[in-house]
């Protein structure tokens, strides 16, 4: 079975001024995520604006993020929708480029029920049998939580490897863990519930703040599963405050004025995403300041 590592990043997408993908600069992004803490890409997810995106703009960044990266990491795309049609054209086509994986989002906006959920990821595993899916269940973004008997059932399926957990609940995550085989990989989906989930049965996190911290988080999680629970803990406690300013305002609109503090040419976010405030990106400066040299 394939291994996506503790530490993946949902890579921001890097605009020009214009509003168009900057490739060039994707390609030096992936190369220095890779080379800080890293151990899978995810492109076009929801870090990445992939609502703002062509279906031409994404499958032209797997492409690339997959060419750059080559066999020093993984590469997984989000090619979910609410459409189960829209969802199988798009993972097939990532399964043609050659990608390791695909981030399959609960569909957002037409609130399917459980039963609904069930299907509709059936109906992706099964159009693309040898591909690896990690399920993704964000609630505040979709209006529909995927309970944990329904990620169980959806665990069963073969290609069906792990759950991105962002529902906020250790509660779900642990329910989740008692249900799912273990080798069933369960990835929190906020930075700042890493460490707690790890202590429930969760193997690592799909990161925002991996743009910045990848060696940090990796060290972190390396020192619990080495039972080195208080140096994790303090690793935890200094990244917090990061942590929580990545999240002053939607995301990715903090960790791009990061990113463009930390010298970066990421450009701004398309609308209906907005530049980041004056405010927020102060308080983000000011974190980025109080950290450690990593």
């Amino acid at each position: 079975m394939i291994d996506f590592g503790r530490v993946m990043t949902a890579m921001i997408t890097p605009f020009s001024d214009s509003g168009a993908v900057a490739y060039d600069v994707v390609e030096k992004l992936a190369d220095y995520l890779v080379t800080h803490g890293t151990d899978t890409v995810l492109v076009c997810g929801t870090t990445g604006e992939s609502p703002t995106l062509t279906w031409e703009e994404e499958f032209e960044l797997f492409k690339v993020v997959k060419q750059t990266v080559g066999s020093r990491g993984k590469v997984i795309a989000g090619t979910g929708s609410n459409s189960t049609r829209e969802a199988i054209t798009a993972t097939q086509h990532a399964a043609e480029l050659g990608l390791d994986g695909t981030l399959q989002v609960v569909p957002y906006y037409n609130k399917p029920p459980q039963e609904g959920l069930l299907a509709h990821f059936r109906a992706i595993a099964a159009s693309v049998s040898d591909l690896p899916i990690i399920l993704y269940n964000i609630p505040g973004r979709t209006g529909q939580n995927m309970t944990p008997e329904t990620v169980a059932a959806l665990a069963e399926v073969p290609n069906i490897v792990g759950v991105k957990a962002a529902s906020g609940s250790l509660d779900q995550v642990s329910q989740m863990r008692r249900l799912t085989p273990p080798d069933f990989d369960i990835y929190s989906g906020d930075d700042s519930l890493t460490l707690p989930m790890l202590s429930v049965g969760a193997k690592g996190v799909i990161s925002v703040a991996s743009h910045l911290v990848g060696d940090a988080l990796q060290a972190m999680i390396q020192a619990f599963e080495q039972g080195k629970s208080q140096e994790a803990i303090a690793i935890h406690q200094r990244l917090l405050p990061l942590f929580k300013v990545l999240f002053l305002t939607t995301n990715p609109i903090p960790v791009k004025a990061a990113l463009e503090l930390k010298g970066w040419s990421v450009g701004p976010s398309r609308l209906p995403l907005t530049s980041c405030p004056e405010p927020i990106r102060e308080k983000v400066r000011e974190t980025l300041d109080a950290l450690e040299p990593n």
